[in-house]
């Protein structure tokens, strides 16, 4: 048991620059606090003390803002970083050493009494506000971008980001251990915007080349003006760094 708490504060001091000292960690933070009694809830759980397990839940959940049912399967090492709003459904099954911000959901999307939650592998990092839904499998090392919605398997060492979440990024594992960065999450609606917008620069570029040698005359609206390119080149620079449309 000591071991595992140790394991927790660890893993707290790895996730959280903010932590301090120990004695912090195990004080005020309610991540830490959450896995505790979600320990004792899931051993009762599986003695078949059911509503006591699920008290113990609930109480968890009022204290921490974390809801995690008592079947669920949490590996070691895991951190939940702030953790209001958590959710963790009944046959979810969370691997080693994976990082949860506050807000995520792996949920279930059927009333069916099986296997219904998400399996994560291992040192998934989660973002704020991410959803992860249904009996879909998770790989090692995945990094899923805040706000995204992930509702089918992803191959490991995968980021994804979006809604419904797109892989957009597949590493090599011996780059597994790079950190989400929430501020740099690539942007695949920007990228497709980029590509279009470039496809179609050369294709005004091959039509004026066309019109002059078949002595074609141009229409005053054919022209991009100098003031028309720019805003288009300060837009996609905004749209890029989060602005949005």
């Amino acid at each position: 048991m000591f071991e595992r708490i140790k394991e927790d504060i660890n893993a707290a001091f790895q996730n959280d620059p903010a932590a301090r000292n120990k004695l912090e960690v195990i004080l005020c933070y309610p991540g830490v606090h959450a896995l505790w009694l979600h320990r004792l809830s899931h051993y009762l759980w599986r003695k078949r003390w059911n509503v006591l397990a699920r008290f113990i839940s609930h109480t968890n959940r009022f204290l921490t803002g974390i809801e995690i049912h008592p079947a669920a399967e949490i590996g070691r090492g895991v951190f939940i970083d702030h953790g209001m709003g958590v959710v963790i459904g009944e046959t979810a099954v969370i691997g080693d050493g994976c990082l949860l911000y506050k807000g995520v959901v792996l949920g279930g999307t059927t009333m069916e009494k099986t296997k219904r939650h998400p399996t994560l592998g291992k040192k998934v990092i989660v973002g704020s506000n991410a959803c992860i839904l249904g009996n879909i499998t998770i790989g090692d090392h995945v990094r899923i971008g805040s706000g995204s919605v992930v509702v089918k398997d992803v191959p490991p060492h995968a980021t994804v980001v979006g809604v419904p979440g797109r892989i957009i990024e597949q590493h090599k594992k011996k780059e597994y251990d790079v950190m989400l960065d929430h501020g740099q999450l690539p942007d695949p609606i920007a990228d497709a915007l980029r590509i279009v917008l470039k496809e179609n620069r050369k294709l005004k570029q091959r039509i004026i080349k066309l019109e002059d040698n078949l002595n074609i005359c141009k229409e005053a609206d054919d022209y991009v003006s100098e003031t028309e390119s720019e805003i288009m080149t300060v837009f996609m620079k905004n749209y890029k760094d989060g602005d949005g449309i």
